[in-house]
């Protein structure tokens, strides 16, 4: 094997790694979030909360302060977070460690989930519940910031392949949790203890992903091209040896000169400028803004808020929402995301990515015209069923894929010192559009 051609990923073992840590980066969130009626209904009035004991489940029909805005609270204390730490991990990546950001990152979302699986046994009143329960969505979203922004960070400096098992794991952990809240509907799971399963599985896939961390530096895939600056190092390595033959050829004793030091050619005490970066990779920054803007901004604000024409009276409207809603953009997201395995159109520098990425505007409308309940102003266009089905479908998957495109794509547009700080500010990007979605998603529906 010469250094030009670099060691081969033996088995897929580094792509499976990066698919788990995908899967362990938002597989806790989205557990978290599928248990949202757990939280709403510890937050019920003292009198009320025995009506959810014996399995009514009606707490929501006179719902106290806390629990009409609870999930204000919780989108506030999610975004924001999110946003202010994939920022800070953009400048502070390059003097911590990237070990310590993604292991002590993972560590401390599984404390806070373990802490939480405890708390379902603790009685505690809604008000400091509520309290505690804003404070890990904080803790959890924080920490999962800097995860994710490193995470993708690491990626860059893989081949452009290696960021789509991330955004593949992040998809299917949504299929998860899906799958989940429909599981609970159909075994009628309704008592506080029946979650406790939920934090626990978040427990054990972030175990698993600290052990897939750990064995990555194991592999010599993952090592040859961690190795920073290694196309300069190949060029001045061929330069060395050539010097070394020569030298051979000169000196009587044949001495090989192995104590030589392989320097690279630039300063590796240079910090790569974001701005700079920034500047190369614009428009893919951009675009996946702009990917995840439209998708929050409709997802699931919107998209939630349809009611069926088909299961009026019957168990389709109870599983309607969970399925043609969560678990169907769930799995076609995916789906969009793990095709970037396969091929990658159009490419990097393609004009047609930032066109595709632009049109994807017209799903916003699309959806506002659907059986949207209650509205005021807009009328119903597409009343039935099937016409939702079919645009989740077509939103969803484009959402994985161009999305997965623009994340592979961005790192590839710097040199390769820079690949790192470029996943970062990716990262930051993402997350912007992900706060600009629950942002705007506010002002859509309020036009319906």
């Amino acid at each position: 094997m010469t250094a030009r051609d670099g060691p081969q990923d033996r088995y897929k073992a580094v792509w499976l790694i990066f698919f788990i840590l995908g899967l362990g980066t938002l597989l806790p969130w989205n557990f978290f979030m599928t248990a949202r009626e757990y939280f709403i209904s510890r937050l019920a009035d003292p009198e009320e909360t025995s009506r959810f004991s014996n399995q009514t489940g009606e707490a929501a029909l006179s719902p106290s302060y806390l629990q009409s805005m609870f999930d204000n609270f919780m989108t506030l204390c999610a975004m924001v977070p999110l946003l202010i730490f994939t920022c800070l991990n953009s400048f502070i990546h390059q003097r911590i460690p990237q070990q310590i950001r993604i292991s002590g990152s993972l560590v401390a979302i599984g404390l806070v989930f373990l802490v939480t699986a405890i708390m379902v046994k603790v009685a505690m009143e809604p008000l400091p519940f509520f309290i505690f329960t804003m404070i890990s969505i904080v803790f959890i979203n924080s920490f999962g910031a800097i995860l994710q922004s490193s995470l993708f960070g690491l990626a860059g400096l893989l081949p452009a392949s290696y960021t789509a098992p991330i955004m593949s794991g992040q998809g299917l952990a949504g299929t998860f949790a899906a799958l989940a809240m429909i599981f609970s509907i159909a075994i009628g799971a309704r008592q506080p203890e029946s979650f406790i399963g939920y934090f626990t599985t978040a427990c054990v896939a972030i175990v698993l992903a600290v052990f897939s961390y750990i064995l990555l530096p194991r592999m010599d895939f993952f090592r040859y091209y961690s190795m920073k600056d290694k196309t300069e190092y190949r060029v001045y390595n061929a330069e060395l040896e050539t010097k070394r033959d020569l030298i051979k050829k000169d000196e009587p004793n044949g001495m090989d000169q192995n104590n030589s030091k392989i320097i690279p050619i630039h300063n590796p005490d240079e910090k790569p400028s974001v701005i700079a970066i920034f500047k190369k990779l614009w428009v893919m920054a951009v675009s996946v803004c702009f990917v995840f803007t439209v998708t929050i901004g409709v997802f699931p604000s919107i998209t939630a808020k349809v009611s069926t024409v088909l299961g009026e009276g019957n168990r389709w409207g109870l599983y309607f929402i969970p399925v043609s809603c969560f678990l169907l953009f769930n799995v076609f997201d995916w789906t969009g995301r793990s095709l970037t395995a396969l091929f990658t159109w159009p490419g990097k520098d393609s004009c047609l990515l930032p066109v595709m990425v632009a049109l994807r505007v017209i799903f916003i409308p699309l959806f506002m015209l659907c059986n949207v309940q209650p509205r005021d102003y807009l009328p119903v266009v597409f009343s039935h069923d099937a016409w939702y089905i079919i645009f989740m479908i077509f939103f969803s998957i484009s959402n994985g894929y161009l999305a997965s495109l623009c994340m592979c794509f961005g790192p590839k547009k710097v040199l390769a010192h820079e690949a790192e700080t470029a996943g970062a500010v990716m990262a930051f990007f993402l997350s912007l559009g992900l706060a600009l979605g629950a942002a705007v998603s506010f002002l859509f529906r309020m036009l319906i």
